[in-house]
């Protein structure tokens, strides 16, 4: 009886002593490093460089509407030239308008999509370490929520290329 209370004992404080699986990943370097980001920022670069073309040709136009304004002012009535005015106004705040927003489009679809992406690498994550046995994945960031970890806990690099993969894949 005591050798079979005895090996239950042992039993139990051999499962109790059990080590959890632990490892963690430096969060701003798994989102830069993560092709599916890069590619993105590059499509969003594009399109910002493409509406900046646009907006400089929309007031360069403008800026010679306002030349031609000047010009043709010389030779108006003071009831004209308030109207010129007023027309001038009305197309620059028009111009502003249309520049503000697809400036704001263009900031919806960045944090649309960058939204995304962190939710799509959370989730990456969390599969990772159910399918490796992790009790915990934790992440470390500037703010220190990890401020040291063994180099050999550290997923970074085995996340991201696993990351990349399955994003090269799609």
């Amino acid at each position: 009886m005591k050798k079979l209370l005895f090996i239950g004992i042992a039993v139990l404080t051999i499962v109790s002593c059990q080590q959890q699986k632990i490892g963690f990943v430096d969060n701003v370097e798994l989102i830069n490093n993560y092709q599916e980001k890069i590619d993105t920022e590059a499509k969003i670069k594009t399109k910002i460089e493409g509406f900046q073309k646009r907006t400089d040709s929309l007031r360069q136009s403008f800026q010679l509407e306002i030349n031609d304004a000047e010009i043709q002012a010389r030779k108006m009535s003071q009831a004209g030239i308030q109207k010129l005015s007023k027309d001038l106004q009305d197309k620059e705040q028009i111009l502003s308008q249309r520049v503000q927003f697809e400036k704001n489009q263009i900031a919806q679809e960045s944090q649309s999509q960058n939204d995304s992406l962190i939710q799509k690498v959370k989730t990456f994550v969390k599969d990772y370490g159910k399918k490796n046995g992790y009790s915990y994945i934790l992440g470390s960031n500037d703010a220190g929520s990890v401020m040291y970890g063994e180099e050999a806990s550290d997923l970074t690099q085995t996340i991201l290329e696993a990351l990349n993969a399955e994003y090269e894949k799609e």
